[in-house]
């Protein structure tokens, strides 16, 4: 029997296995987070804004994004469903998210280092001896290398990313950065991986939108990967909202205005000190309404809740009655100003509305969701897309995740409403309780799987890239294909030809490495695909060496 891989596998020094610097890069609508594969968190965690003024294009991080500068607009290369939509700041972003933290500035020239200089100490003079320079070398200096060259790259990229956008991600990594070898990976999976679970329904909570994606060994469900804008930003609006209707309304005021506070008692107006801005020195509206999503963000960390008593807090019928909303615990928020307020339903109501859309606050601006933009909603409608036999495991193995799906009692609340939607099999719900786990589970994912041994034979590399150009990245990364090793074996015998496909999956548990092993076959004897169907069941696949075939 004879295994030969789709491509040659690349020699582990090169860029494969524990001895390399991959790089893992996870961009997305609120942050973008780069690390080194390997590690258990990203490095580099950077503001996805940017800010823009008449002499600086791009204004980067968040010291010099929060710092009012006159007439700076504040603008996002993300769309809002999560894909790249302005690729040129995308590509500035994200160097500058790598340059910042991950990698060093340039080597000098070892001309100029001072170690091959004598000196001369009679005539007190030093000299440079060139001419102890190599040649190759001397041809290594004037040789520009990329950002990475180093440094095989692994990006992550959304259930919907199109065909195009990954193209040009490759072309990006190779052409522009000099990587060596590329890889793109979608998150759903890759937060299955950083969980453990190679079979799991994964639901992502971000800023923009809300995803379901159904994973099954390593695999992702393409017809069931769906999303909600219902989502973080969709819950800073109904809180916006909120403070206009309170009465009198609540007037958000950034931290940057305020100058000098004095304290108040809770609802009295504030006494503050405002910072004055002339036309000529004011930022653009788009700074004063990035300035007041943060007082925005703290507010749903300090006071925002998910209610979890039981029955829906809102709607036309079966509401909580107000006597116990009454007897509920209330929360204290000071605003940057010194105003502050005592919250009790007020805490529950801005994000009731993720899975009631008869409790959302509307406008002009914000209008309505309807009921299938329902978390609830959208993920019923992923479970029932794919296979019927798949359902239960799903259900059983749901992966909490995102930024957003911190909000005090998310998890509780999305148990209740999934069992309350399948009433038969049995509902798990996983949501890790490390802060990291929660928000960077995809670039963790990307750090296990770029640092496993038999990852390096996956990568594709400069040379491949350079012989098929950027379509090799729909050939290789299919978007609904195993991520891991893949192998065909052949073998032939008097009964007929036997042929399989294997596809391994590794992902790290507890320190320990398991695989999940996908195998198909075309033979025409019966009896020799149950024997080796037998085997494959029976033992432990390490590596995808090969298997051992009866006669």
């Amino acid at each position: 029997m004879s295994i030969a891989g789709n491509t040659t596998a690349p020699k582990a020094e090169e860029y494969g296995g524990d001895e390399i610097s991959a790089l893992i890069l996870d961009p997305g609508s609120s942050t973008t987070r780069a690390g080194f594969a390997g590690e258990d968190t990203p490095k580099s965690v950077i503001n996805t804004n940017y800010g823009r003024t008449a002499k600086t294009s791009y204004i980067f991080g968040d010291e010099s994004l929060h710092r009012p500068q006159p007439g700076m607009e504040i603008l996002n290369p993300m769309a809002a469903d999560g894909t790249v939509e302005d690729w040129d700041a995308a590509v500035k972003l994200w160097e500058y998210a790598i340059r910042s933290r991950l990698t060093s500035p340039k080597q000098s020239s070892p001309k100029a280092n001072g170690l091959n200089d004598h000196n001369d100490e009679a005539n007190g003079k030093q000299e440079t001896n060139v001419d102890a320079m190599e040649i190759d070398q001397e041809a290594d200096e004037d040789k520009e290398f990329g950002l990475l060259y180093e440094n095989p790259l692994l990006i992550t990229e959304p259930a919907w990313n199109t065909p195009r956008n990954r193209e040009r991600a490759i072309q990006i990594a190779i052409e522009q950065w000099d990587c060596p070898a590329f890889w793109i990976a979608k998150t759903g999976v890759l937060a299955a991986f950083a969980t453990g679970k190679p079979t799991a329904l994964v639901i992502d909570m971000g800023a923009r939108s809300t995803s379901v994606t159904p994973v099954h060994d390593g695999m992702h469900l393409k017809k069931g990967s769906l999303r909600t804008s219902l989502a973080g930003d969709f819950v800073s609006s109904q809180v916006r909202l909120q403070f206009n209707e309170a009465k009198p309304p609540i007037t958000i005021t950034p931290h940057y205005l305020v100058s000098s506070k004095q304290p108040v008692e809770a609802g009295q107006p504030a006494l503050a000190t405002l910072r004055p801005f002339t036309a000529e020195t004011e930022p653009h509206p788009s700074f004063r309404r990035l300035q007041e999503n943060r007082v925005i963000h703290e507010f749903k960390e300090s006071v925002v809740e998910l209610w979890n008593r039981g029955g829906k807090l809102l709607g036309s019928t079966g509401g909580v009655p107000n006597e116990e909303l009454a007897r509920e615990p209330i929360r204290p928020f000071e605003f940057p100003d010194g105003f502050n307020q005592v919250f009790g339903v007020e805490q529950y109501r801005p994000v009731e509305a993720l899975f009631d859309h008869r409790a959302a606050l509307t406008s002009d601006e914000y209008p309505p969701p309807t009921a299938e933009m329902t978390i609830t909603e959208v993920v019923k409608k992923s479970v029932n897309a794919v296979d019927v036999d798949l359902r239960g495991h799903l259900l059983s193995n749901i992966v909490l995740t995102g930024a957003s799906s911190l909000l005090r009692g998310a998890s509780d609340r999305t148990l209740a409403e999934i069992t309350s939607a399948f009433t038969g099999p049995r509902v798990r719900v996983n949501a890790p309780g490390n802060l990291y786990e929660r928000k960077y589970a995809s670039w963790i994912g990307g750090s296990i799987l770029a640092s496993l041994g038999t990852f390096h034979q996956m990568w594709i590399s400069k040379k491949e890239y350079e012989e098929s150009g950027p379509n090799i990245v729909e050939k290789r990364c299919k978007s609904s294909s195993s991520q891991g090793f893949e192998a065909s074996v052949q073998y032939t015998d008097e009964g007929g030809f036997f042929n399989c496909h294997l596809v391994v999956d590794g992902v790290f548990r507890n320190g320990a490495s398991c695989y999940a092993v996908s195998i198909t076959f075309y033979t025409k004897g019966e009896k020799l695909r149950k024997q080796f169907d037998s085997i494959a069941r029976e033992q432990e696949l390490q590596g995808a060496s090969s298997y051992g075939i009866p006669n």
